[in-house]
């Protein structure tokens, strides 16, 4: 018998920092979404899409969930938790390696509205005695009715086979909505933007990281394929601009360092990047400058 298609949406959620992105991009096999030891490096709801000949699966990785204090915050909780009702399953998503919290909690008690079935992924198994992961299983277990529980690292790519065996089962049958070799909707820019933002992230203080915006201002290929770009990166305050560029422009220029060696092999091109670093302050509070950054009100 011929095997039918399945094809369906997944929005993965769980607090700051767990992992959400790097499970993704593990899932689909190429660097999409923004990954950074800093908490809410997700701003945007980004789709990524699996596509393999039984089911084409696509992902919703959505801001970490967390409390607001300011309107992005605000814009980054209401994008994540509007995720929840266009989906036809969600992964929870939770780190092995810290305990039940305030976090956690919340995030429960916002799955309690939903109607879909929720898959409990326990991330980072890698990193603590195979004897601990029941304990944590059974804390939320008890808590809230997981259609499924998969424990796996995303890191190291353990168990990935086993969660999107799980995850098929509540996908309906239906057509292949994107093309193969399709893995994002997200435009060019929007990705090079993204992946600028994770080198400044990496790079710089603890205190400038929910600061940082970027914004791709030209994207041009030139006559010899070589690709110019020139984007921005905004902050909110001048100590911070010192921060970005650095001693006689060495952090900038590492910042565009790391990041040209993402973008071309994202591109497969040759790619001349030009960053500049300007002060919005605090453009994090303000519904111009975020709807101009792309954080705009969700439809």
């Amino acid at each position: 018998m011929e095997q039918k298609m399945k094809s369906g949406f997944i929005a993965v959620i769980g607090r700051p920092n767990v992992g959400k992105s790097t499970l993704i991009n593990a899932l689909i096999g190429q660097k999409i979404a923004i990954m950074s030891d800093k908490p809410q490096t997700t701003r945007n709801r980004i789709l990524c899409i699996l596509t393999q000949p039984d089911a084409q699966i696509v992902f919703l990785d959505t801001p970490g969930i967390h409390k607001p204090k300011h309107k992005l915050g605000e814009y980054m909780v209401k994008a994540a938790e509007g995720t929840l009702k266009e989906v036809d399953a969600i992964f929870f998503v939770v780190d092995a390696t810290e305990k039940m919290g305030p976090g956690e909690h919340y995030i429960l008690e916002r799955l309690q509205a939903t109607k879909r079935p929720v898959i409990l992924v326990v991330n980072k198994l890698d990193l603590i005695e195979k004897e601990r992961a029941l304990p944590i299983i059974s804390g939320y277990t008890e808590k809230y009715n997981f259609a499924g529980v998969v424990p796996i690292s995303a890191k190291e790519e353990m168990n990935l086979d086993s969660l999107l065996t799980e995850a098929k089962k509540y996908l309906p049958e239906g057509p292949q909505y994107y093309p193969e070799d399709m893995v994002t909707d997200q435009p060019e820019r929007l990705i090079v933007a993204e992946l600028i933002r994770e080198k400044a992230l990496h790079l710089t203080r603890d205190e400038i990281p929910h600061a940082i915006a970027v914004d791709v201002d030209e994207m041009t290929t030139r006559a010899n394929d070589d690709v110019y770009i020139r984007a921005t990166i905004y902050v909110e305050r001048d100590s911070q601009k010192g921060i970005v560029i650095g001693a006689k422009g060495a952090m900038l220029k590492e910042i565009g360092a790391l990041a040209r060696q993402d973008i071309q092999n994202l591109l497969g091109s040759k790619v001349f990047l030009d960053l500049w670093v300007k002060v919005k302050k605090d453009w994090r509070d303000r519904d111009g400058i975020l709807r101009n950054l792309g954080f705009g009100d969700e439809r």
